[in-house]
């Protein structure tokens, strides 16, 4: 008897102290690093000696006992595994292919490391792929700061994924993922996956570069340059003389308060320079190609209002800098900067600028982990860049999404669809990835527009940069701040569309005479709920809305058109698959009843959404 009494105290207090740690482990905190690197640069084989000094503070609430580096040039290297996983692959990207298994000794990418010290001290490391494990000399505790020191060597690989050496379009170098990167720890451990094709994460931190190279390459990307005057290339005050001494300059950048650092290079940039009004400077760094000159001009005067849209949009843009770089191998976003190809009509030029720019602020600001919530970043991007193309190339589209949408619709129906929560790199098709982080993703926004009103909608994105600019949000995160704008519960919302491939299909299963009234019976055919804005045209040509609210979300959205008289009708559970009401009219009065006049509502099968009395 008094060993179980015993034993239920025990209990009691492991339960008691499990509780407090898990509320202990909801406080949010993040890593932090600050780099201090050097690299000389070599254009004639392109291969590069560098040295990183990183101080790394542990601000987790763990003991690590070791840490993990990315080295991503080693993808690029056959029988790597982004070259096994292309080769495997039912609709591999045709940028990569088996292109990486044909590389020979002087083209490939890889990273080495030469030493490593902590707080001067060696430890022990291992190079695996495209990670580095290393055991660490002493454990790093909480709130500790710890000094790694790194002498590295590089080769840049030939161009295929966005880093790489003279692409298609001439540029030189395309500096990305080039140097030893700390992976992540956060609240589920370490992120230190290897890189097979997608997306990356990384620690919010300062980044001090120096980089020697032939003098005449100029030089852009991530951070401010420090030493203009000593540089030229339209970067010095005006009036500077340059006096560039021997065969090779050092460009020095600061970059503050990023999670990442790249830089371009070529011989042959024009650069010119356009100070937005109230907001950063931007510069552009293109090819002095005749056939491409007039379309970058012009690109400029679009990327000011682009930067004014989703600065108005979303929030301020942080930095005072902002870069167009001509470089890799189609569109990719950068800290501070972005790097796309440059041949392109200038529809297809502004395009990719206003996505990788939008990307400035969900990814760059808002630094999700691209890898497990790819949707995030892509499909938020893909929203705000469609209706900044639509308002800045003045399309006059009403439904600029409509596109995003139809993409959605045929993955749906593909057979191919995986649920949203499918880490990046497991897709087991690139379209499916492609249409799913997109188009899905962009639909995610979209469609909370309907769910929760346009204007909450427009407050949450505001309100969500304000409260996770700087850190690492979550999908959670983003939900979170919709329901406290909103007031309506949505955790059924991001379930559904983010961990299943439920669809969505509502349709108007009924519609008849009952005495002197019509009955309305509506039916939900996909698996997926969602509340119902049912819109009915009576023959002397007025129009009336009828609200049906799904239970689970325990609250109501304004009415989307004011202008149109709306009824609240009584819930409709998830549960039941059918919902009738009867309207106080005959059904000779009746024109039409439509469902969701919008087409906001992702409804896969929008055919059986109308009915016609005539």
């Amino acid at each position: 008897m008094n060993t179980m009494v015993l034993n239920k105290k025990a209990l009691l207090f492991f339960f008691g102290i499990f509780s407090l740690a898990a509320q202990n482990n909801i406080t949010y905190w993040q890593q932090h690093v600050d780099y201090t690197m050097t690299v000389d640069m070599n254009v004639e084989n392109f291969q590069y000696e560098g040295t990183q000094e990183l101080v790394y503070t542990n601000n987790s609430p763990d003991t690590l006992s070791q840490v993990f580096y990315h080295l991503y040039f080693n993808a690029f290297q056959p029988g790597s595994e982004m070259d096994i996983r292309s080769q495997n692959l039912p609709d591999p990207d045709p940028r990569v292919s088996n292109k990486i298994s044909t590389l020979t000794p002087q083209e490939i990418g890889y990273l080495r490391v030469s030493s490593l010290t902590q707080n001067g001290k060696p430890i022990l490391y291992k190079t695996v792929g495209t990670v580095l494990e290393v055991v660490l000399e002493k454990p790093i505790a909480p709130r500790e700061k710890v000094t790694f020191s790194m002498k590295f060597n590089g080769q840049v690989p030939k161009q295929i994924r966005r880093s790489g050496r003279n692409n298609t379009e001439g540029i030189a170098l395309s500096m990305t993922q080039w140097y030893p990167k700390i992976a992540e720890y956060d609240f589920e451990g370490w992120h230190a996956h290897p890189y097979i094709a997608r997306e990356f994460h990384g620690v919010w931190g300062n980044f001090d570069v120096t980089i020697t190279i032939d003098k005449d390459y100029v030089l852009g990307g991530s951070g401010y340059l420090q030493n203009p005057n000593e540089i030229g290339y339209g970067y010095e005050q005006p009036g500077t003389k340059i006096n560039k001494k021997g065969k090779k300059l050092s460009w020095h950048f600061k970059a503050p308060n990023v999670h990442d650092f790249a830089w371009t290079a070529d011989p042959e940039y024009l650069h010119d320079v356009v100070k937005v009004p109230n907001g950063p400077t931007l510069h552009f760094l293109y090819k002095n190609k005749e056939e491409i000159i007039d379309n970058w001009k012009d690109l400029q005067p679009k990327t000011v209002e682009l930067m004014n849209y989703f600065s108005e949009k979303i929030g301020k843009y942080p930095y005072d800098q902002y870069s167009v770089l001509q470089g890799g191998d189609g569109g990719m976003e950068y800290a501070m900067c972005t790097l796309i190809t440059g041949e392109r009509n200038f529809g297809s030029l502004v395009g990719v600028t206003a996505h990788e720019m939008a990307h400035s602020w969900f990814q760059h600001v808002l630094a999700t982990n691209e890898s497990k919530h790819e949707w995030m970043d892509e499909g938020f991007a893909s929203y705000i860049s469609t209706l900044a193309m639509n308002e800045v190339m003045k399309q006059n589209n009403p439904n600029s999404l409509r596109g995003v949408y139809k993409s959605y619709y045929q993955l749906a129906i593909s057979g191919i669809e995986q649920p949203q929560t499918t880490q990046a790199d497991r897709y087991a098709h690139n379209a499916a990835y492609g249409a799913s982080a997109y188009s899905k993703g962009a639909v995610f926004l979209s469609q909370l527009g309907y769910v929760i009103g346009e204007d909450h909608l427009a407050k949450t994105i505001k309100r969500y940069f304000d409260e996770w600019k700087f850190k690492h949000p979550t999908p959670n995160d983003f939900k979170r701040v919709a329901e406290k704008v909103s007031g309506i519960q949505l955790d059924w919302y991001l379930t559904d569309w983010t961990q299943t491939t439920n669809t969505i299909d509502y349709g108007l299963k009924d519609v008849e005479q009952e005495d002197k009234t019509t009955k309305i019976t509506l039916e939900r055919i996909g698996q997926m709920p969602m509340p119902i804005d049912l819109y009915i045209e009576y023959t002397d040509g007025t129009l009336e809305s009828f609200y049906i609210p799904l239970r689970v979300m325990r609250g109501e959205k304004e009415n989307p058109i004011p202008s149109i008289k709306r009824t609240i009708l009584s819930d409709w559970p998830w549960t039941h698959p059918s919902y009738s009401f009867n309207l106080p009219v005959p059904k000779s009065k009746i024109k039409t009843v439509s469902i969701d006049i919008t087409g906001t509502m992702a409804d896969i099968n929008p055919s059986n959404n109308n009915f016609l009395n005539y």
